[in-house]
């Protein structure tokens, strides 16, 4: 049995821990990999962490393809070997001319959940303008999707099947900038990134806007560390890459912004 009352403490979100505390019970018991639905990135983040120290346990996320933010996760043995092949996916193609009517993430969303469906069995929506959008979800709504969701806003549309490969996926904008600055500090180096003034983003960071690796901070002098992930909302998001000391004891970040 896993340490569940440690697992759970000061968890901001103890339901989906504790499913995940189950799945994993099971992955040990059956000696099988269990699947979860989709997590959203901050609850991804949160399992790793919280389950980083269990040796006997691994988890592997997957939502399609590499930049997709909802995932599912993988989880078994440490024994046993986990591939994004093992995490069942279904892509889902909703087609409709929304040249008079342009429908939203939200709209789709919103058609999606008012079929009666929860959130949770969900993955990323990608818009294609005018012609609809793709779902990706898990494989066993897939067909009562195809049967329900005939609207979006008032758009008539239909949903197919079609396979992971044919979605349209497009690469990331970014911007590549490097900084030099005094410290650490998150409001220094999130403020060279998303290009505001060092105020305006120690406020957005005391307000509760900004996350690091997908967890809120609301300290502006957080220290940073490469690899990290800086997220403001409605900005987009910042990683941090190489650091360097110069000759002037100051550092050098390299910083990829994504837009």
């Amino acid at each position: 049995m896993l340490p569940r009352e440690a697992l759970l403490k000061g968890a901001p979100d103890r339901e989906a821990i504790a499913r995940v505390i189950d799945q994993a019970e099971q992955a040990l018991r059956t000696w099988e990999v269990v699947v979860s639905d989709f997590c959203a990135p901050p609850l991804i983040a949160e399992i790793q962490t919280r389950f980083d120290s269990l040796t006997e346990l691994h988890f592997l996320p997957w939502g399609g393809y590499p930049q997709a933010e909802r995932q599912r996760l993988a989880i078994a043995r440490a024994e046993i070997p986990l591939e994004t092949e093992q995490i069942p996916l279904t892509a889902l193609d909703v087609a409709g001319n929304f040249l008079f009517d342009p429908a939203s993430h939200r709209d789709f969303l919103g058609a999606l959940l008012g079929t009666g469906l929860v959130r949770e069995k969900v993955g990323d929506i990608i818009l294609l303008g005018e012609r609809g959008a793709q779902a990706i979800v898990v494989p066993e709504v897939a067909e009562f999707i195809s049967l329900h969701l005939t609207q979006v806003r008032t758009v008539p549309v239909k949903a197919k099947a079609i396979a992971l490969e044919e979605l349209k996926i497009r690469p990331p904008k970014t911007k590549e900038m490097t900084t030099v600055e005094a410290s650490l500090r998150l409001d220094a180096i999130a403020s060279a990134g998303f290009g505001l003034s060092r105020s305006k983003m120690a406020d957005a960071v005391t307000q509760g806007n900004v996350q690091v690796n997908w967890k809120p901070v609301t300290q502006s002098s957080y220290a940073l560390k490469a690899g990290d992930l800086v997220t403001y909302r409605g900005k987009g998001r910042l990683e941090i890459g190489e650091i360097t000391v110069t000759k002037k004891e100051r550092y050098r970040i390299q910083l990829t912004r994504y837009l």
